[in-house]
């Protein structure tokens, strides 16, 4: 489904991605791990066209898309879902509007089957008749569901997560993981997920692939990660205080 080759992206003297090479399959959820700052965000946005890379390619069922137009781009993002960190809602919008947005600025659908599309959304993640209430009137693990629903409600091939299990607590947190395992076996969609919370990548993965110093270390599935011998990986998923990673950071 998704190819990613040679992909490189600096931010003046800092290089964030260094020739990475990583591939997604169709039909799977693939966490990537790594520490806060090491370039997860980046590689999503890379993924979804939001930023384009300095050199490599990102090619998504065939295409790559680093080399579309703005209005390609535009229309090959209705392929793509995504819940963003804080889940980015429009506080003057409702949520309905919120839920709904991708199919009213880009859809021929009418206001009717919007409006009935987005009910169908919200009540997967176990919401109903919250369409009229604004952001500011929902709990962080509402947002977080709302979030959800506005990344199924254009029936994305892919979905991405950012963070999903940021900002809430760890039952809610919980919940989350719950309903992305859940979207994904109902919806059959391929899913990419960043997160360094390892509870939240062991419930929801397939693969895990680790992102460290612009590179995919390691991938393989849950079982794999939890009995590598990888010294830096080790210690990313296992929390500890000392190792190579704190080391290099230290120098």
């Amino acid at each position: 489904m998704i190819e990613i080759i040679n992909l490189c992206k600096s931010f003046g003297d800092h290089k964030v991605l260094d020739n990475l090479s990583f591939n997604i399959q169709s039909g799977e959820t693939t966490v990537v791990i790594g520490r806060s700052g090491c370039g997860k965000s980046v590689l999503l946005k890379h993924i979804v066209g939001i930023l384009k890379p300095d050199m490599g390619q990102v090619i998504i069922d065939g295409v790559d898309i680093t080399k579309l137009s703005s209005r390609e781009l535009n229309r090959f993002r209705m392929k793509f879902g995504m819940l963003f960190q804080g889940a980015a809602l429009f506080d003057s919008l409702t949520i309905g509007e919120n839920v709904g947005f991708a199919l009213y600025e880009h859809s021929d659908m009418n206001k009717s089957a919007i409006r009935k599309r987005v009910k169908e959304c919200l009540a997967m993640v176990g919401l109903s008749d919250i369409e009229r209430l604004k952001p500011a009137e929902l709990s962080g693990g509402m947002r977080k569901r709302v979030g959800l629903a506005r990344a199924v409600c254009v029936n994305p091939e892919i979905v991405l997560y950012d963070e999903p299990t940021t900002g809430v607590d760890p039952i809610m947190g919980d919940a989350i993981n719950n309903l992305i395992k859940e979207l994904h076996d109902k919806l059959k969609i391929t899913a990419i997920a960043v997160t360094h919370d390892m509870v939240s990548a062991y419930k929801i993965a397939d693969r895990i692939a680790m992102l460290y110093n612009g590179k995919i270390i390691f991938a393989g599935t849950p079982d794999e990660i939890k009995n590598t011998k990888d010294p830096v990986v080790h210690q990313f998923i296992t929390g500890a205080s000392e190792g190579p990673i704190t080391e290099n950071s230290n120098q």
